[in-house]
Parts: structure tokens; sequence; C-alpha cells
């Protein structure tokens, strides 16, 4: 099964996640692509980050992100 779009706007708010801390998270305010919006409520109800409009990664979200930006920077090298 391909990459959809909903997918790929997931992982990119997954990868903006730094991970070289717990107590930073990311907040997606109202006036936002509507398309990160459903994103990162996708993500929620998935019960990888804390709250529908950003907060902090759950553990399960944490181990998603590591992933997420693995496959990124094999995807991408510097």
């Amino acid at each position: 099964m391909p990459y959809t779009q909903e997918l790929v706007d997931e992982l990119n708010i997954l990868v903006r996640y730094n991970l070289s801390t717990t107590q930073e998270g990311i907040k997606v305010h109202k006036t936002a692509d509507p398309a990160i919006i459903a994103a990162t409520e996708r993500l929620h109800d998935k019960g990888l980050i804390s709250h529908k409009d950003g907060g902090y990664l759950t553990n399960l979200g944490r181990e998603a992100a590591e992933q997420a930006q693995t496959v990124l920077d094999l995807l991408n090298p510097a």
C-alpha cells in the first residue's frame, strides 16, 4: 500500500518533534493549514500525541517519530 497524503501529513508532524528531549512539544494553531490540523488530530486519536492540537509525544508516538526521522534521514542524506 503506498503512502497517502494523510499519512505523509502525519509523518511531517512527527518529524517536527525534537527527540533530544521529552520536555518539548509542539502547538498547532487554529489558523494552521486544515490538513495539518487534521493530521494532528489523527495522531492524537491514534494515541501518538498528548493533545489534539499537538502537545507531547506519547511513548508510542516517540517510537513512531524516531522511525519517521530515521526513514527521512535515510532517504534524504545530508
